[in-house]
């Protein structure tokens, strides 16, 4: 019988999903938007205070003029949920981009059938690391309202946040797609 010269469906969508997820998750990460704190009483109305995981930026609406490096003067920094991001996240960016190389070297590029153990493997990885990236922004998402701000303030979920979930989600169907791999795998032997 000869080879199939077409790559596993399952193998694609894998392989498109998890970079886009890579992307999100690096882009969550790095932006400092997980949360934003609006109408700060006695401080002018139009002023945003935008708080990620390692910086606080102040932005006036009315004219966007941004400073960031903004002192921590509440303890934002060391409450538990951004210091776990702050560990989670370059962990599963790390874990992702070893993941896409792993999953290279499983789906057929250069050699005429694709490695479906390897594949699988990947897959697992890059679900673990969908995982890592998820747990954070929930935790966080749950502890929004409990973190340290002036009281009689507006708290709202930041677009970084969004997109760290967004990165985990498809970070995970990736690594599920790829993990199908494993069924080939088993069907082979």
């Amino acid at each position: 019988r000869l080879p199939s010269m077409r790559t596993p469906t399952a193998m694609i969508v894998g392989l498109v999903l998890c970079p886009c997820g890579l992307l999100l998750t690096l882009t969550g990460t790095l932006a400092p938007n997980w949360r934003q704190v609006s109408l700060v009483p006695d401080q002018p109305i139009d002023l945003v205070w935008e708080q990620g995981i390692w910086d606080i930026c102040r932005e006036r609406q009315s004219t966007h003029d941004r400073l960031c490096g903004q002192a921590d003067e509440l303890g934002y920094f060391e409450q538990v949920p951004v210091r776990v991001a702050q560990g989670l996240m370059p962990s599963s960016l790390v874990l992702t981009v070893v993941g896409l190389v792993v999953a290279a070297l499983g789906v057929r590029c250069w050699q005429p059938e694709p490695r479906h153990l390897v594949a699988g493997v990947a897959g697992l990885v890059l679900l673990l690391s969908g995982l890592m990236s998820l747990v954070p922004s929930s935790w966080y998402t749950y502890e929004l309202w409990a973190l340290p701000a002036a009281p009689g303030s507006r708290l709202v979920v930041g677009y970084s946040l969004v997109l760290s979930y967004l990165g985990s989600c498809l970070e995970i169907l990736g690594g599920l797609a790829l993990a199908l791999s494993f069924h080939h795998c088993c069907k082979e032997r």
